[in-house]
């Protein structure tokens, strides 16, 4: 397995778009060599419209607009699965991170807009509890979709299972929680 060093350093001869992208997520993904162990054990592969390694290979060859527009790298949901079974220890998600990152400082139009907005009512939901607070992460998805009532037996079902609290929890101190975000907002 290669050496904690070697597996951050941006490789001569990058790209800048791709070194752009290995140092936002502190990972070279160029070590990827296409074995597509990545999109084999991922459990969304089949709602992206590539696998991870065709995403990176474009990233390698600088088609930025391609990587950027891609719908796979908003899919990707951070489960790890592919870096479990990555051989080259390739940490995808923090790159699929920096390639969402990237597309959103760059204006870049969201090829997964549903995604996206539901994205942001969980950051709004850890920014107003510190914690995350599903029922309202929902109820706000919903009503923002007009989706209101296609999936409410689930919704009724975990419920009755209390996996979904009426009324959210808070951290002890929510004041530290929202520094946060202030200082993000101002960096």
């Amino acid at each position: 397995m290669p050496s904690q060093e070697t597996v951050h350093r941006v490789p001569p001869g990058a790209s800048s778009f791709a070194g752009l992208i290995a140092r936002k997520s502190n990972t070279n993904f160029q070590r990827c060599y296409q074995c597509l162990c990545c999109g084999s054990g991922c459990p969304f592969v089949k709602a992206m419209d590539t696998v991870p390694s065709a995403v990176f290979r474009m990233a390698q060859l600088g088609m930025e607009e391609a990587v950027l527009g891609s719908s796979t790298i908003w899919i990707c949901v951070g489960c790890h699965t592919c870096t479990v079974q990555c051989p080259m220890a390739i940490d995808i998600p923090a790159v699929m991170d920096a390639f969402r990152q990237t597309a959103l400082e760059r204006g870049v139009p969201c090829a997964q807009p549903e995604i996206l907005a539901f994205h942001q009512e969980v950051v709004r939901s850890i920014e107003n509890y510190g914690r995350v607070h599903k029922l309202e992460i929902m109820m706000r998805h919903k009503v923002r979709t007009l989706d209101l009532f296609s999936d409410m037996d689930v919704g009724l079902k975990m419920l009755a299972k209390r996996k979904l609290d009426l009324l959210p929890s808070r951290v002890g101190d929510i004041s530290k929680v929202r520094a946060l975000f202030k200082n993000r907002r101002q960096g």
